[in-house]
């Protein structure tokens, strides 16, 4: 087990100053870090294009024109779309119920369908899509159908026929906004306009979306939106999501780490592998309107009994989920064995061209290479193979490995000639590469990241000496800065070094379950734990008379009973004494 300090230790500064430094903030600004208020939200006109994108929708209102609204593939995008039905409704309700139509893509699609687009709207909105979808525009444009884009992706150029408002494309300073955060404006803006304060009802929604898309937190502007969206959720589905106990929350308060893994992928996995049918529910339960009217029950042993749209949203999220993993876990069977038959290992990226018979949902692609990055510590592609107009390509997904400082892969590859297109974030992406263009590709990249170390090293934060460092107030400390931590400010690792393991502090949970916990009881009540441990384990750490001696690197946390805990993700033993006297 190998580990570093980010940084030297200055020892002016507190546990969490010194995290805080470690991740870019500096000192004068932790206080406003932490404590964001009104004053860091920026001006919504800001936002070039903001001032226009207001008056053409306020004309197709006035004007009582059909409004369609393309809802994006993945929880950004269903956040932005029911932002702004939520909003509009509070606004215009029998106009928004009768006048807008929406549409959500059958697969992982992104952007506009013109050929999905009824003929008689006047205005179509993409939220969290569509910034380069120029011969879109220019088709609905030439069809008398204007079009406003609320988006956050990057792009080449303004489009000569649509409205785009996009914070990557101007001077807007806040470029962690996601697709959701762009619509929040849109309406903070109309807000001002109107004179009505709606906006803020559906920021727990604007807060799921930045978080769910992965965008950083490090911004005031973020801060302050996610820190108001997580005093407590209204929408629907949001609401009823955390008031179930399957997923996870039991009474702890909404942090950015527990949306980010326990709300998110539920619904990221509905746009992944839902049906339409999935996808309609799940959606339609985030409209206000719409979620609480009972609908046909499709719970096993309820046929012809009723429940609520949201009542049912939230069980088909928890089975879809189910129905992903079970999938996922069979694709990455497939996925390992290909590293190991083709010794991968040997590159720089890990490119993993599927053998069709065992190729990857191409839905489940992002999924697979997310769950590979901290394993191989590399950058990673997800490839199943394809073949279009007589030639064979291998598509899928990229995700570049963000701990090792290697800039944009995305942008890499496009460099590098040799794909067919490389398209979205920087470090996580679609990728399509011409088959004989593989092998070189993997060479330019091995080239390129020559210098990168791709074995594994713990980055951590503070180094502790095990003898005398470790207590409930010092874990506290971190744990209860909670709200803080997520991406871009991520949750401290810390090294624990010469820490003696007792045989009368070590007790071993959960065995009966199928989920072994380790647990190290210190004499203050805290403790450090080891999810997924075993019994071989257990007796590797134990001594009747003695004690084991080991190094370990984890994060700070509270139990579910709130008691302040050091979970372990690596140890190492460094030695053994068989008396301890």
């Amino acid at each position: 087990m190998r580990y570093q300090l980010i940084a030297p230790r200055d020892e002016a500064m507190s546990a969490v100053e010194q995290v805080l430094h470690n991740r870019g903030i500096k000192l004068e600004d932790m206080e406003r870090f932490k404590y964001p208020s009104q004053n860091d939200i920026v001006d919504p006109l800001c936002l070039e294009h903001m001032h226009e994108g207001v008056q053409m929708l306020m004309k197709h209102v006035g004007q009582n024109d059909k409004i369609f609204i393309q809802v994006d593939s993945d929880c950004d995008g269903y956040t932005s779309a029911a932002i702004l039905i939520n909003y509009l409704n509070c606004l215009f309700p029998h106009f928004v119920q009768t006048k807008i139509s929406y549409r959500i893509h059958d697969g992982k699609q992104h952007g506009l369908l013109t050929d999905t687009i009824p003929e008689d709207v006047k205005l179509v909105i993409a939220p969290d899509s569509s910034s380069n979808d120029y011969e879109e525009h220019e088709a609905l444009h030439k069809k008398g159908i204007d079009v406003l884009v609320l988006d956050h992706h990057e792009a080449e150029k303004y489009s000569e026929f649509a409205c785009v408002i996009n914070n990557q494309m101007c001077d807007y300073p806040t470029k962690a906004l996601s697709g959701a955060g762009v619509v929040y404006k849109f309406c903070c803006y109309m807000d001002s306009l109107l004179g009505t304060s709606y906006a803020d009802d559906y920021v727990d929604l604007a807060t799921t979306g930045i978080i769910a898309d992965v965008m950083p937190l490090k911004d005031f502007e973020i801060r302050q939106i996610i820190l108001k969206g997580m005093q407590g959720f209204r929408n629907p589905l949001l609401k009823t999501m955390v008031a179930e106990d399957n997923f996870h929350f039991q009474g702890k308060a909404l942090t950015p780490f527990n949306i980010a893994w326990y709300i998110a992928p539920y619904i990221n996995a509905i746009t992944r592998s839902g049906t339409m049918s999935e996808k309609q529910v799940v959606f339609e339960s985030m409209i206000e309107f719409l979620a609480y009217k009972t609908v046909p029950s499709t719970k096993r042993g309820c046929k012809g009994q009723f429940e609520t749209r949201v009542e049912q949203a939230v069980r088909t999220c928890k089975n879809v989920k189910n129905r992903q993993t079970k999938s996922k876990d069979g694709a990455m069977d497939a996925v390992l064995k290909t590293i190991k038959d083709e010794n991968l290992l040997e590159h720089k990226i890990l490119a993993i061209r599927l053998d069709p018979k065992y190729a990857a949902d191409k839905n489940l692609t992002g999924l697979i290479a997310n769950g590979l990055l901290d394993t191989f510590c590399r950058p990673i592609l997800i490839l199943n193979k394809v073949e279009e107009d007589g030639k064979t390509y291998w598509r899928g997904s990229g995700r570049g490995y963000d701990k090792a400082n290697l800039g944009s892969l995305r942008d890499l590859l496009e460099q590098s000639g040799l794909v067919e297109y490389a398209q979205g974030h920087a470090m996580a992406f679609g990728v399509s590469i011409p088959e004989e263009n593989c092998d070189a590709l993997v060479q330019y990249v091995d080239e390129a990241y020559k210098d990168f170390d791709c074995t594994p090293i713990y980055s951590v934060d503070l180094i502790w000496d095990g003898t005398k460092d470790l207590s409930s107030k010092a874990f506290a400390e971190i744990a209860d800065e909670e709200k803080i931590w997520g991406k871009g400010v991520e949750d401290p690792l810390i090294a624990i070094e010469g820490f003696r393991v007792y045989g009368k502090q070590l007790r071993l949970f959960g065995l009966e379950k199928g989920k072994p916990t380790l647990n190290i009881q210190l004499d203050d009540g805290s403790s450090l734990v080891k999810f997924k441990s075993s019994e071989e384990e257990y007796e590797l750490l134990h001594s009747d008379l003695g004690y084991v001696i080991i190094n370990a690197v984890g994060t700070c946390t509270r139990s579910n009973w709130g008691i302040p805990q050091f979970q372990i993700q690596d140890y190492e033993v460094i030695g053994r004494n068989n008396y301890y006297f």
